[in-house]
């Protein structure tokens, strides 16, 4: 009977101790200054599973489509990539759709369509390398390099 009593006390003990919120999600870094070929790299971000362009994502592309019109940049080279949480071939696609979805964007911000190039990379060249399986916010983006 102690022994039950004693069990029963320590899960209604075990049951009130709070329990640690997920630590929160690291927020995704704006543009670099300078690409390793001299020229200006932008990063935009995008939800698990999502490849629309956020209200939030447009003042990067705005920063972008900006340089562009500033004169001296030739072409914009957009490269979509995705986290490992879905499989190869989807995430290619993902990918795909994230950086034409970033190049329509640019398009109505004035970057002619001849001076854009885009691809997706899928979840090859991750920002932060994790196993298959892992949602990683940081590996959803499309970089923008002009």
């Amino acid at each position: 009977m102690k022994r039950a009593i004693i069990v029963c006390s320590l899960l209604a003990l075990a049951a009130c101790v709070p329990v640690p919120p997920p630590p929160p999600v690291p927020p995704p870094p704006g543009p670099i200054a300078a690409s390793p070929a001299g020229g200006r790299v932008f990063a935009v971000y995008f939800d698990w599973n999502r490849s629309a362009v956020g209200p939030d994502t447009m003042p990067i592309l705005q920063q972008a489509a900006a340089a562009y019109r500033a004169g001296g940049v030739v072409s914009v080279r957009l490269t979509g990539h995705a986290d490992t949480s879905g499989s190869v071939r989807y995430n290619q696609r993902l990918s795909e759709r994230r950086a034409k979805r970033v190049g329509d964007a640019l398009l109505a911000l004035g970057v002619p369509a001849q001076a854009i190039a885009f691809g997706g990379v899928g979840e090859n060249d991750l920002a932060v390398p994790t196993p298959d399986g892992v949602r990683e916010p940081r590996n959803r983006r499309v970089t923008v390099v002009e």
